[in-house]
């Protein structure tokens, strides 16, 4: 019985994970995702490499690359001075436009409300099987202004916890293709992570067969300055 009518046959519902965090299952369409997919492929054949991060010496498993201003820890530049002191690619206008979709579609705004959210730089991480991402919080941007991710490929578990701690409380949940995730107010400084990436999960038509592309957005409130002061988590 629990094989035909297990949860696995539920549709998985839009919800509010904790206030100000909301996942929404499905938000982008497959032709969406081969799109992405396909300047997915641009940016790493561009001027910054993806590549690992280096956090107080170890090398993340994930590996990423940047558009519009460059992440290292703790801080934004525009040039990649931590890989090969290229500039990063722009930050391109129709991320802009997905960004203000998200937010309007995250919290039941009319788009036209959501125009204040001006995203300036994207994290686009890349997970194989083997990568995992520690419980962190996303705070080396100057406005707690909401974190935007879009997830492409293999499906992975999310931990989504608290404000105070690494610890609990915390939620498990499964991020899948084309799902659409947004946290801010209450839950923009939440610590959160990558517990776990499922091979094999990844639709066949989404344009990438093993491993998962995750793209966040966000506003670093920098403008035409570079912080020069690192952040501490």
């Amino acid at each position: 019985m629990s094989a035909l009518f297990g949860d696995d046959l539920l549709e998985r519902p839009r919800r509010e994970v904790a206030p100000g965090a909301v996942h929404v299952p499905g938000w982008l369409t497959l032709e969406q995702q081969v799109w992405i997919v396909e300047r997915f492929r641009e940016w790493t054949a561009g001027p910054v490499p993806l590549r690992g991060a280096k956090i107080r010496g170890h090398e993340m498993s994930v590996k990423t690359v940047c558009l519009g201003w460059h992440w290292q820890p703790y801080k934004y530049t525009r040039e990649a001075t931590d890989v090969n002191g290229q500039r990063v690619l722009p930050f391109p206008d129709w991320m802009l436009r997905v960004g203000r979709q998200a937010v309007a579609e995250a919290y039941g705004l009319d788009v036209s409300a959501a125009d204040l959210y001006t995203p300036d730089t994207a994290l686009v991480n890349f997970y194989d099987a083997g990568a995992r991402m520690g419980m962190h919080q996303d705070r080396d941007e100057v406005p707690l202004e909401p974190v935007v991710s879009l997830s492409i490929g293999d499906s992975c578990g999310f931990r989504f916890g608290n404000t105070e701690n690494r610890g609990r409380p915390y939620e498990d949940l499964a991020l899948e293709s084309g799902d659409l995730f947004v946290f801010g107010g209450p839950s923009r400084l939440a610590f959160h992570g990558i517990t776990k990436v499922v091979p094999g999960t990844a639709p066949a038509a989404c344009g990438i067969q093993n491993g998962r592309i995750n793209i966040t957005l966000r506003v670093t409130g920098l403008g035409d300055t570079e912080r020069r002061e690192p952040g501490k988590r």
